[in-house]
């Protein structure tokens, strides 16, 4: 499959989405990939995107990088984060899309649209990942979920990633604890304690602001517990605009304390609504954790003002190549600071100063070639 779409797509031939589609399931499938296996991959989504992303194309156009001259996809246009609350970045009609995913509101209310023509690419790369990094040795575990359903809120890439993490590998019995009036607390307890009882591990899945309303509501309770081994957390989305902020170790070492879950077993996932991979960590016991992504994503630690990598071992902000983005764009310039490290990164946190002054005109320079305006 893949050597006829390469030798077709290498001889300027047309790509259909579909085959696009069959290709990268395809490649998710393996155990991993050499670093020419992903660069040929990378490069035919670019050639595709180019082709077929308007504003893309004007933006890659303005920088003199075309399907022609990129020949490595560390050298492939990244966009910045926030051009997805300005643009339709997508490979078809935006009335194609199977699901749109929004990011949270601002401040002026404008939510970024990531548009899925299916969400066959998506789910495939959540599963086979999840099952590596969070499930391991279980085919399935209860879980109790510290989220709203995605009919709740279908715009959410957490509800439906959580709705798929329950669907597929939760036992009959794993629960939703937040409904329409906020975190069942009571439900929770029940849980809590039938696992304690039980011996049956359990985890428990959420935003990890959803995690400190329920420090507080087992203190105000006095409640503690030890869950069974084998037990887990995943946490995920830190503390951004929540009324309260927690130190990485103040949180692991609280949910331990609570939950009896040791540290190393406490799994935080990040991603974001503007990828379609995550990123994981082999557990907290020391923060900030290494994290790193399956063989179809790559990061790139650069510069913010030049744009050049950083040596492995210096700061600077991350970009993130996610063959799963085939109908948006596959590189994503992010606002957050990282470190390269053995293994994958180190996530430092939001930019801030020089460096969000960087992301800031990136986004501007973004926005004016692909809108076709000058200064």
């Amino acid at each position: 499959m893949w050597i006829g779409m390469r030798d077709k797509w290498k001889g300027a031939g047309k790509v259909t989405q579909q085959e696009i589609i069959e290709s990268l399931l395809q490649f998710i499938n393996q155990e991993t990939s050499t670093e020419e296996e992903f660069n040929e991959h990378a490069l035919m989504l670019f050639a595709y995107q180019y082709e077929n992303n308007l504003p893309y194309r004007t933006y890659c156009m303005q920088k003199g990088k075309t399907a022609r001259t990129v020949k490595t996809w560390r050298d492939i246009p990244a966009v910045p984060i926030n051009a997805f609350k300005e643009l339709t970045l997508s490979c078809v009609s935006p009335e194609q899309a199977e699901r749109v995913f929004m990011t949270s509101g601002t401040t002026r209310g404008v939510r970024g649209k990531h548009y899925h023509p299916t969400l066959s690419v998506y789910d495939h790369s959540m599963i086979v990942n999840f099952r590596k990094r969070f499930m391991k040795e279980r085919d399935k575990i209860k879980m109790g979920i510290l989220f709203p359903t995605e009919e709740h809120m279908p715009n959410s890439s957490l509800a439906h990633y959580l709705a798929l993490a329950v669907n597929v590998f939760g036992t009959e019995d794993s629960h939703y604890l937040v409904d329409r009036d906020g975190l069942n607390m009571d439900r929770l307890l029940a849980e809590l304690e039938q696992a304690e009882q039980s011996g049956e591990p359990y985890a428990l899945l959420g935003a990890s602001f959803s995690f400190v309303h329920v420090f507080e509501e087992l203190a105000k309770r006095g409640k503690t517990f030890r869950l069974p081994e084998g037990s887990r957390i995943l946490d995920t989305g830190g503390f951004k605009n929540q009324s309260r902020e927690m130190d990485l170790d103040e949180f692991y070492d609280t949910l331990s304390a609570y939950l009896g879950v040791p540290r190393r077993e406490c799994i935080n996932m990040y991603g974001m609504t503007e990828l379609s991979t995550q990123f994981y960590d082999d557990g907290n016991e020391t923060v900030p954790s290494v994290k790193s992504g399956p063989h179809w994503i790559r990061t790139r630690v650069i510069h913010p003002l030049t744009g050049e990598e950083m040596p492995k071992g210096k700061r600077g902000v991350l970009v993130h190549c996610d063959l799963g983005n085939f109908n948006s764009v596959t590189t994503i310039l992010t606002e957050d600071m990282g470190v390269e490290t053995d293994g994958g990164f180190l996530l430092l946190g939001r930019v801030q100063g020089a460096e969000a002054k960087g992301c800031s005109m990136a986004v501007e320079e973004f926005i004016r070639a692909a809108k076709g305006t000058s200064e």
